[in-house]
């Protein structure tokens, strides 16, 4: 069965996309300034704004905390790589997961595959390459998507969701190439106008697509669809 187009893009999305494209310019002007709170509100539109400078018309909400700096991590705490944490994992952040998804227009199925093969839901997983958590943001990335402690299963989570929407947006809901930006970046997507001719991108598109089935076959049983067979080769 072909699966369907993941997202459709729309006025309100390409707005969306406008609104976070500004939000994350902001952060970046910010310099040294950028531990200052980050507010945020949705306007009637569905645009959502950010700003460091709230101001008493607009509704806003604290967004990011950015003045207290990442959490402490208990005594001899250090990233580790894969794996660890039981099967439990598969189920701990379904709350975090549904809440960051239906936020961002998102299928939580795929949402749940991305985070699947990034980092098989272990929160403290560091790649070689630097990337962290379950949805292994680079430290750039995350900063940029006004993450600030990457290695906090809510921000981190909602910081891959806000980067899929942007990817999303700009490749007009096509699945595979929004995923493959996740993986080499957009700039590599739209250099090759495709999926790059990368072995490990073109793998990871193949693995997330296979986990995202799996996750739409089990809507109800994330443990289930979570512990099935690998997914296979390209």
């Amino acid at each position: 069965m072909m699966t369907p187009p993941m997202i459709v893009r729309t006025p309100r999305h390409r707005l969306r996309l406008v609104a976070l494209t500004a939000g994350l310019a902001l952060l970046g002007a910010l310099g040294d300034d950028a531990r200052a709170d980050i507010y945020s509100y949705t306007d009637a539109d569905g645009v959502l704004h950010f700003t460091n400078t709230p101001s008493k018309v607009e509704p806003w909400k604290l967004h990011a905390k950015s003045s207290d700096g990442p959490k402490a991590k208990p005594p001899g705490w250090h990233p580790r790589p894969f794996g660890g944490g039981g099967v439990e994992r598969y189920t701990k952040y379904d709350e975090i997961v549904r809440e960051a998804a239906a936020y961002y227009q998102l299928p939580e199925a795929f949402v749940r595959s991305i985070i699947k093969v990034e980092s098989d839901f272990d929160p403290t997983a560091l790649s070689v390459a630097g990337a962290q958590g379950l949805m292994q943001l680079m430290p750039e990335t995350g900063a940029r998507l006004l993450v600030v402690d990457p290695w906090d299963p809510r921000e981190n989570i909602f910081g891959g969701c806000r980067y899929l929407r942007i990817l999303a947006n700009t490749f007009n809901g096509d699945l595979d190439l929004t995923v493959a930006a996740y993986n080499a970046g957009e700039g590599a997507v739209i250099r090759a106008g495709g999926i790059p001719a990368i072995a490990e991108t073109q793998d990871y598109v193949v693995k997330v697509k296979y986990w995202y089935r799996r996750y739409r076959e089990h809507p109800d049983n994330a443990l289930e669809a979570s512990t099935g067979s690998s997914a296979p080769k390209p």
